[in-house]
């Protein structure tokens, strides 16, 4: 494998939009299936789940499927206590944050004489928060997916996650559930975990919003529930793109680059720069660096399916291209990063600078880790205290501010064939 620059003017249009559509979830193979375990889940409850997960534990109960505090206080014991000193300081900093973007609870303004109007800040009753699990420990998403529920007042937030064999859910899962204080958490996963917290079960509750990432699965059956509770925005494998001008240091670049390939072998890499230098020093340490690197099948298919060094003929094309991409988490490293960031308008989340590498908002920075991918950050954000929240809106009127619209409203609702919606005005002037 051998990764070479590009340039983007010399781009096929085939090319150009393999780029910008890279790994992409498709789940049209796998929905129809998906949305039928969704359906018995919803018409059979804990029985489908429990017929399921025979192949982890013959003799499996309802009883099996909650997280107790026994089985909290033993993932302590394999939990390292640095680990545990670790999580606690990432979920400071995850609180600190969200706490920031709280809004008050109320505002309103005088429309005119006798008319005031707001908003009200509510939040949820209750999230579920998806983790995923199994054979890897995701504790980060614990955090990033729980705190910012309890920051925003959600008083019930449960969370699902896979377990292994014996029904045993991953330790550093159930230590990071421990610190972020979420409410109850169950060992069931995939499409069986989102269909029972959409639609609540014998031991499972019923929840008003799932977010968290996951796998095709998680994702078609987050689509199948859609409108019997709210969901976050479509999830795929992790993506990067970072935008560098002369002054990015190749190094840095390379690492960061390899990074983001290293989730899983459909994750995506771009690097967009105005330096022909930079580009082929950056390839010519990621090619050498590949030859030493744990898991070569997981980097080897994500540099040749998704991960692409580009050479733009000067810094407003990169950043057009940067804009289109509309990364998941986007990296600027230019001489002026903050200058540049005034032009960036899709993203998940942006890091500055040179000693700002995305690990660091994954864990302990404060901003959340669960973010729009493919393209979807042209219109989803990453989650916030606002995905838990509503916003309902509120009026006061007098008798006077009334008869100021009376004649408005009255015209119009019967302009749309709409008499009682007259009368209910009208009524109150005779």
């Amino acid at each position: 494998m051998t990764l070479k620059p590009e340039k983007i003017d010399a781009l096929s249009p085939e090319r150009y939009r393999g780029i910008m559509e890279r790994s992409m979830e498709d789940i049209h193979a796998i929905y129809e299936d998906t949305r039928r375990i969704v359906e018995d889940i919803r018409d059979n409850g804990d029985a489908v789940t429990l017929a399921h997960y025979k192949k982890h534990k013959s003799n499996i109960t309802e009883a099996d499927l909650e997280v107790t505090e026994e089985e909290i206080e033993e993932a302590y014991k394999h939990v390292g206590p640095r680990i545990v000193e670790c999580l606690k300081i990432a979920a400071e900093n995850i609180i600190k944050f969200h706490r920031a973007q709280k809004e008050r609870d109320m505002w309103s303004i005088e429309i005119s004489d006798g008319i005031l109007a707001g908003r009200v800040t509510r939040a949820m009753d209750s999230v579920g928060c998806y983790i995923p699990g199994g054979t890897a420990a995701y504790p980060s998403s614990i955090l990033m997916t729980v705190l910012p529920a309890k920051v925003a007042g959600v008083r019930k937030v449960v969370a699902v996650t896979p377990p292994n064999k014996g029904m045993v859910a991953n330790p550093y899962t159930l230590v990071a559930a421990d610190v972020a204080q979420c409410d109850r958490i169950f060992k069931v996963g995939g499409p069986w975990g989102v269909a029972s917290m959409a639609y609540g079960t014998q031991t499972i509750p019923k929840v008003d919003k799932i977010v968290g990432p996951g796998n095709k699965y998680v994702t078609a059956a987050k689509m199948a529930v859609y409108g019997q509770v709210d969901i976050d925005s479509p999830a795929g494998p992790s993506e990067a793109l970072i935008l560098a001008d002369e002054s990015g240091n190749a190094e840095y670049i390379a690492v960061d680059f390899l990074s983001q390939i290293e989730h899983d072998p459909d994750s995506a890499a771009v690097l967009v720069t105005t330096s022909e230098k930079l580009a082929k020093d950056v390839c010519e340490r990621i090619n050498k660096e590949f030859e030493f690197l744990p898991r070569k099948e997981i980097f080897e298919s994500s540099l040749n399916k998704h991960s692409y060094v580009l050479v733009a003929k000067d810094m407003e094309q990169a950043i057009d291209f940067t804009n289109e991409y509309a990364a998941e988490h986007l990296q600027i490293m230019t001489r002026e990063p903050f200058i540049t960031l005034n032009k960036i308008r899709h993203a998940g989340s942006i890091f500055l600078g040179p000693y700002a590498p995305v690990p660091v908002g994954d864990y302990a920075s404060g901003t959340n880790h669960v973010l729009p991918t493919g393209q979807c950050a042209r219109m989803f954000s990453g989650l916030s205290v606002d995905d838990f929240i509503k916003k309902p809106t509120f009026q006061y009127l007098s008798k006077e501010g009334l008869a100021s619209l009376k004649d408005v409203v009255v015209t119009l609702a019967e302009a749309e064939g709409l008499p009682i919606h007259a009368k209910a005005v009208k009524t109150r002037f005779q």
